[in-house]
């Protein structure tokens, strides 16, 4: 364990470092006062180092997770508090591996300035601190679009605007640490897997607390409905809502408590009812462009997935075209098997059966970043371990390295084989095999439920936010 503790705390200082070091290629620069938070030494260091050192902190914090999981380690409350600790400084550092809050500050300021951040684009302003989203309109649900207006109100400076949306996200962070070990409370093998799975995870600490994604604010409206349990079903109902009313995607979460409700006809109803009104009044308060660029999105497809392989074969053997309709069918064929596949390889109680279908939409989905995998972590840290614990890390590390870093500017410019050879070839291929490989271990077990080494007390026994009926 000393290895793996040793890899964690490595990568989470370097993490903290890249932020510290102030604005460079992998921390985009903030407008705003000197002397306002976010804080950084403002040292301006060279692309070369920023980008080594962060490639230092995924590869360590990638080796120190996986064995980590394999090996006892310290009481969960140390852990809880380092990540928490972790999470609360870099809220107070620039954010940095991509430009998204740039993004999530202008749309604040559309939503403040009296346009609509769903038909108004940054560059119609301009808004000359967006960097590469200048002519798109927000793809994020009213309930994120609200918290950056209110942070734009509050902080009115492009930079006091980020740090407020930095200190919900910490508290989004922390609060869904928070739900975890609660969640995990009677069996502290799990308490602990579930530190290290989001709490103290180099990975999602990188992607979610220092690049400051607003998933992070939709991730912590799930784990709560989960743990909140099946009894409450208005409660239930209402978390499932604003988690969609922050990102639309999240909502196969949903699929889980609707699963477990499907011998409850009234309780189902209720819960789908409340659910349903209220992702509709936010939307309703959102106006009618709303979903316009959601749809838009879901025809996109990211350079890292094996489906813009299959895109580049389809224009080899049939010429120019973007087949987005052909891949779209084929995805979503890849979706059902691997969703139905992992729903009998790892049961059919409500955290499972949201896990699989997340996990299965994360493997199939044409268009993926790395950040978009911190729900799968979260979900994973309510079940039992098994080897889904491997294939989820390692998607996840090389995702991050696809991505490194997501921004384009101020990039040195012999540095571009991370796009043109990493980004675009070889982590394709990586994930295609990985995503090969669970269709097949899914498949092989599926029907049996094993209880892996180091785990607790087979799933039926074993405590989860379910056995103590809260509600989603």
């Amino acid at each position: 364990m000393k290895v793996s503790l040793g890899c964690i705390g490595g990568s989470l200082l370097l993490t903290i470092t890249v932020a510290l070091l102030g604005p460079s290629a992998m921390v985009p620069e903030l407008p705003g006062l000197a002397g306002q938070p976010p804080y950084s030494l403002e040292i301006y260091p060279d692309g070369h180092l920023v980008i080594a050192l962060a490639a230092a902190a995924l590869a360590l914090g990638a080796i120190g997770l996986l064995t980590g999981l394999r090996a006892d380690g310290p009481h969960p409350r140390l852990l809880l508090i380092t990540g928490g600790t972790v999470a609360a400084i870099l809220a107070f550092l620039p954010p940095f591996g991509s430009a998204d809050h740039l993004n999530y500050a202008a749309y604040g300021y559309l939503a403040t300035h009296g346009f609509d951040p769903y038909v108004t684009v940054p560059s119609d302003i301009p808004l000359s601190w967006v960097e590469e989203w200048t002519h798109t309109p927000s793809v994020y649900g009213p309930l994120a679009t609200a918290a950056q207006a209110l942070a734009s109100g509050i902080g009115g400076s492009v930079r006091l605007t980020v740090f407020i949306l930095a200190l919900i996200n910490a508290a989004a962070f922390i609060v869904t640490a928070l739900l975890l070990h609660h969640a995990t409370r009677s069996d502290p093998v799990r308490q602990r897997r579930a530190a290290l799975l989001w709490t103290v995870n180099p990975l999602v600490v990188y992607q979610l607390a220092a690049g400051m994604h607003v998933d992070t604010f939709a991730i912590v409206f799930m784990i709560a409905a989960l743990v909140v349990g099946s009894r409450f079903a208005v409660r239930r109902g209402i978390l499932l809502g604003l988690g969609i009313a922050v990102k639309v995607t999240v909502g196969l979460v949903a699929l889980g408590p609707a699963w477990e409700s499907r011998r409850n006809l009234p309780r189902l109803a209720l819960l789908a009812g409340v659910a349903t009104a209220t992702v509709g009044v936010a939307y309703w308060l959102a106006g009618p462009h709303a979903f316009d660029q959601v749809l838009n999105a879901s025809k996109s497809i990211s350079w890292a997935t094996p489906w813009k392989l299959v895109q580049y074969g389809l224009q080899g053997l049939f010429g120019a075209g973007a087949y987005r309709v052909w891949i779209q069918i084929a995805s979503l064929l890849v979706f059902v098997a691997l969703a139905w596949g992992l729903v009998r390889r790892l049961g059919q109680d409500t955290v499972a059966v949201s896990l699989a279908f997340v996990v299965a939409w994360l493997f199939a989905s044409p268009y993926a970043l790395p950040w978009y995998d911190g729900l799968a972590f979260a979900l994973l840290a309510l079940i039992p371990a098994s080897a889904l614990d491997g294939f989820i890390a390692v998607r996840l590390a090389v995702l991050s390295f696809a991505y490194l870093p997501a921004r384009q500017a101020h990039q040195p410019p012999d540095l571009g084989w991370l796009v043109d050879v990493v980004r675009a070839q070889l982590v394709p291929w990586t994930l295609l095999a990985l995503t090969v490989a669970l269709g097949v271990w899914a498949w092989r077990g599926a029907g049996r439920v094993p209880t892996p080494p180091g785990s607790a007390a087979p799933r039926p026994s074993a405590p989860s936010p379910e056995s103590r009926s809260p509600s989603r």
